[in-house]
C-alpha cells in the first residue's frame, strides 16, 4: 500500500505533521487509529528530526518518507515512528525495549514520551553514533549497546513494550519471552523484497498471545549482521 508522502525544500516541522494527519485518517481503518494522540503529535513534531539524518540529507529531513543513513539503513517515515509510537500505548516510566536503533529517532520519540529505552543496534558504528547523539541531545533515558537485537536484552526484562525496527521472517521467540503480560510486542514480519506485515502481538498472564496485523509496511531486514 502507498500512503502519501510529502516532498520538497519546504517541507517544515508543521507540515510533516500535517502530512501524518493525513495519512493516520487514510489507514484508519486498517490501524483503528485514525487519530494519533495528542501526546505522540507534539512529540512528533518537537523531537528534532533533522538532528538525525546525514549532512546531505538535512533539507528533506521534515519530509513525510524514509531517508538513507548509511551503513545499507534508513531512518524510518515519520508516519510509521508515529504510528508505532501510538500503538505502544507508552505510560509515563514504561520500560521500552527497542531492537534496531539506526540513528535514534524513534528512540528519542519514545523517550520524550516519557519511556525508558533500551536499544539494540547489530551495526556497531551506528550503535555508538546513536548513543553520541542522544546523550548530545539530552535523551537521558536511552540506554544503547551494540548487539543482535534478535535475543532482546534480558537484564532489564519483562518490558512494558517492544518495538522492533526491522523486519524478521518470524516473530523471534526471546522476545515474546522478554514482554511482560498485558504489554505489546510491535514488529515487522516478513522478508525483503517480499511482503511485509506491521504485526501487534498482545501477550497475556496466562502467557497466551494474541496477534493483529496493522498494515502493510516495508523496513530493512533484521539479521545478526547487517551492515
Amino acid at each position: 500500500m502507498m500512503l502519501r508522502h510529502l516532498f520538497g525544500a519546504n517541507a517544515t516541522a508543521e507540515t510533516m505533521i500535517d502530512a501524518i494527519a493525513r495519512d493516520a485518517q487514510e489507514t484508519g481503518a486498517l490501524t483503528g487509529r485514525p487519530v494519533f494522540a495528542e501526546a505522540v503529535m507534539e512529540t512528533m513534531r518537537t523531537v528534532p528530526r533533522p538532528a538525525f539524518v546525514p549532512e546531505g540529507e538535512k533539507a528533506s529531513a521534515w519530509e513525510n518518507r524514509p531517508l538513507p543513513i548509511g551503513h545499507g539503513q534508513t531512518i524510518s517515515q515519520p508516519y510509521i515512528v508515529a504510528l508505532m509510537s501510538e500503538l505502544l500505548d507508552v505510560e509515563p516510566d514504561a520500560r521500552i525495549l527497542e531492537v534496531g536503533t539506526g540513528c535514534g529517532y524513534q528512540t528519542a520519540v519514545l523517550c520524550a514520551l516519557g519511556a525508558v529505552v533500551y536499544s539494540v543496534e547489530v551495526v556497531e558504528p551506528l550503535a555508538m553514533a546513536a548513543a553520541l547523539r542522544l546523550a548530545e541531545l539530552g535523551y537521558a533515558r536511552a540506554t544503547v549497546r551494540a548487539g543482535d537485537g534478535r535475543g532482546g536484552w534480558p537484564e532489564h526484562a519483562p518490558y512494558d513494550g517492544i518495538i522492533v525496527t526491522a523486519a524478521a521472517p518470524s516473530v523471534p521467540p526471546a522476545l515474546v519471552d522478554q514482554l511482560k503480560p498485558g504489554a505489546s510486542l510491535l514488529i515487522p514480519v516478513g522478508r525483503a523484497a517480499a511482503t511485509q506485515s506491521l504485526q501487534r502481538i498482545r501477550k497475556y498472564h496466562d502467557g497466551s498471545r494474541e496477534t493483529t496485523t496493522v498494515l502493510p509496511v516495508a523496513f530493512v531486514p533484521l539479521t545478526g549482521g547487517r551492515g
